[in-house]
């Protein structure tokens, strides 16, 4: 990759051809996408819209890469909100020497997660920077969705007595991004659950139409998406130490390093708040679904004190489980 790849000719032109509208194949090459589909002119009908930006230290990783993440990210902020995913548009910065192999890796991993997710590349854009202006590769992806009429899925209806569950082990994402840097020396067979979310959170809304909200436990982990649901609901959550769902090998790496497996990254993993009655129909439904196998119970709303989320923890104690300070692991997504 050289500059002249970002310079507006004819080597941006081949680029362009080459690697990108070869995989995502647009309608056409205007500056903007233009976009039809039925579920627009429903009465009720809504649009969402989401953007997000990834920079993931390395760029490749067990079981995925930044195009798996970028596609899988964005499809994730769309579908726990109760959108149907159905268009996203992906923007690269590139630094000058990337390898051409690299890229057309990441633009195929892009091109079958967004088959998977049942969704679109329509729009984009490329630029490219000089030597340690970037590392590597960044990309950007936006997302438009539709929610169908009659769906309210927001935080803020999450109600004392609702049930918490999850989709599956948590933090396996963070640690193996850990390993895969090779800094400590760690070795692991741990891969990312780096997933699409959106066939599963349709599983969930037709098995619980009563679901409350929902949130991708991406940066910050389950404990920060907790947080954020209890504040916005001004309930109280409680957890169960003993119902997370934890790989060993994730548990013993956060052992050795001091970290705190509820603030590490997932990037295929949500927490859905159900009523108690519709909880085990729930968990029916998301055990049907690939990406739900490991679907479990880790807890419920509270009346309070609002904002708060604890855990019970193995002895029969109580914590309170804060927002992530800081970062506990740089470059994760």
């Amino acid at each position: 990759m050289t500059l002249a790849h970002g310079g507006g000719g004819s080597a941006m032109r081949d680029l362009i051809e080459e690697v990108f509208t070869g995989a995502f194949e647009p309608d056409g090459m205007e500056d903007q996408a233009r976009l039809e589909a039925g579920a627009l002119a429903e009465p009720g009908a809504r649009l969402a819209f989401t953007t997000d930006s990834f920079v993931v230290s390395p760029v490749e990783f067990p079981g995925g890469d930044i195009g798996t993440l970028a596609v899988n990210g964005t499809v994730n902020d769309l579908a726990v909100g109760g959108a149907r995913p159905l268009w996203l548009s992906a923007a690269f910065i590139i630094e000058e020497g990337t390898d051409f192999a690299l890229l057309r890796r990441i633009v195929a991993s892009m091109k079958g997660e967004a088959e998977r997710a049942g969704v679109r590349i329509v729009t984009g854009d490329t630029k490219v920077v000089g030597r340690g202006a970037a590392d590597r590769v960044f990309v950007t992806t936006s997302g438009v969705g539709v929610i169908p009429p009659g769906r309210d899925i927001a935080a803020a209806h999450i109600r004392p007595g609702d049930v918490a569950i999850v989709n599956g082990v948590l933090g396996d994402h963070g640690a193996c991004i850990l390993a895969a840097r090779g800094d400590l020396a760690l070795s692991s067979d741990l891969q990312s659950d780096c997933a699409g979310l959106g066939h599963l959170m349709e599983a969930i809304l037709a098995a619980a139409p009563n679901a409350r909200a929902a949130r991708d436990c991406t940066r910050g982990g389950l404990a920060s998406a907790l947080n954020e649901m209890a504040e916005a609901a001004g309930v109280g959550i409680e957890i169960e130490e003993t119902a997370l769902p934890l790989r060993a090998e994730v548990k013993g790496t956060c052992e050795l390093l001091g970290l705190d497996p509820l603030y590490l990254a997932n990037e295929g993993r949500l927490v859905v708040f159900v009523p108690k009655a519709e909880a085990q129909a729930t968990l029916a439904a998301m055990r049907a679904v690939d990406t739900g196998a490991g679907a479990t119970i880790i807890g419920r709303a509270t009346e309070g004190p609002a904002g708060q989320v604890t855990m019970r923890t193995l002895f029969g104690g109580s914590r309170i489980v804060d927002m992530l300070v800081g970062e506990q692991l740089p470059r994760i997504c």
